[in-house]
């Protein structure tokens, strides 16, 4: 009776030993922002290329995300104070035809991408976190018939945004 106890026992601490040291583990939980940095300061990103308003489309979407996901105070004016400021530079964005029309040759769909670096420093100019290679690509069709011609560059460029938004508000407040 008691070596089947013992037994027991040492299956029990056995399985115990080897179910919680499996190496699986959550991971994501830590912050990596200071506790200290409450709120941002996101002027509009620079644009270092030719591309028209790609600067303005993702700082709003950045702005949208940080408001609608994270409890961080976005401050849109460097008059204001600010924990932090959110400084991105966009340096490629281009456009280029994907696909052809057999019968016309003429371009049935186009690629648009943007590259951009990101940083985020404190108001001592400390760097607390950034990236300097983002970079997103969105695919659309072009309309074959002029009479229903519908430009659809700007959908692309708002569905680059937005990635891009949710993707840099997640590395920011999530720990990956």
């Amino acid at each position: 009776m008691r070596r089947m106890r013992r037994t027991l026992l040492l299956l029990l601490v056995a399985s115990f030993i080897i179910f919680t040291a499996c190496g699986y583990h959550t991971a994501g939980k830590a912050v990596r922002l200071p506790q200290n940095v409450r709120t941002i300061y996101v002027p509009v990103f620079s644009n270092t290329t030719h591309a028209y308003r790609v600067d303005q489309a993702l700082t709003a979407a950045v702005v949208q995300e940080l408001r609608s996901r994270t409890n961080f105070q976005v401050v849109l004016s460097a008059a204001e104070p600010s924990d932090a400021t959110l400084n991105g530079t966009i340096t490629y964005a281009n456009t280029w035809p994907l696909t052809y029309d057999s019968q016309t040759g003429k371009a049935s769909s186009s690629m648009l991408q943007v590259n951009l670096k990101v940083a985020l420093v404190d108001r001592n100019g400390k760097t607390l976190w950034q990236n300097p290679n983002y970079s997103f690509r969105s695919q659309y069709e072009l309309s074959q018939d002029a009479a229903s011609f519908f430009e659809e560059e700007s959908p692309a460029l708002q569905r680059i945004a937005h990635d891009f938004a949710r993707d840099l508000v997640s590395n920011l407040v999530e720990a990956y």
